[in-house]
């Protein structure tokens, strides 16, 4: 028995998007994927289910059925807790595997905000208007 196999890898990482955050645990195990407890196989949202699962296929069958991943969502919309599902998720994949460049270059070329993430934000509002960018009307125009 070696000193790898004596010990138990476990990698926490945090993806986020506009006001969601997903918090991605992994771990050795046998491919379960599993998105505030509900297998990603029985997620309502097929669109959604593909988001959150682009990095687990990018690697491969072979690669998803060495570890375990549970992650734990909350905040937001749909889109924006599946994209904040998928940078946890492809960040705490490329921690396990000890920083892979092939990993990493394979996550950059497909998508940068799977590592990167969105640094948009909202604009804020302006005073004496109900929005950012909305103007008073005018009736002489």
């Amino acid at each position: 028995m070696s000193k790898e196999d004596s010990e138990i890898k476990i990698v926490i990482a945090s993806g986020s998007r506009k006001t969601s955050v997903a918090k991605a645990v992994i771990k050795r195990g046998s491919g379960r994927y599993r998105v505030n407890g509900v297998p990603i196989e029985l997620w309502p949202n097929e669109m959604t289910k593909t988001i959150m699962m682009e990095p687990v296929a990018l690697l491969g069958e072979k690669i998803r059925s060495l570890i375990d991943i549970e992650v734990s969502v909350s905040g937001g919309g749909y889109v924006s807790q599946a994209k904040a599902v998928r940078t946890a998720v492809a960040r705490g994949i490329l921690r396990f595997f000890d920083d892979n460049p092939i990993i990493k270059r394979l996550f950059v070329e497909y998508d940068r905000t799977m590592l990167a993430g969105d640094p948009r934000q909202t604009e804020p509002e302006k005073w004496m208007r109900y929005s950012a960018r909305r103007f008073r009307q005018k009736s002489y125009r």
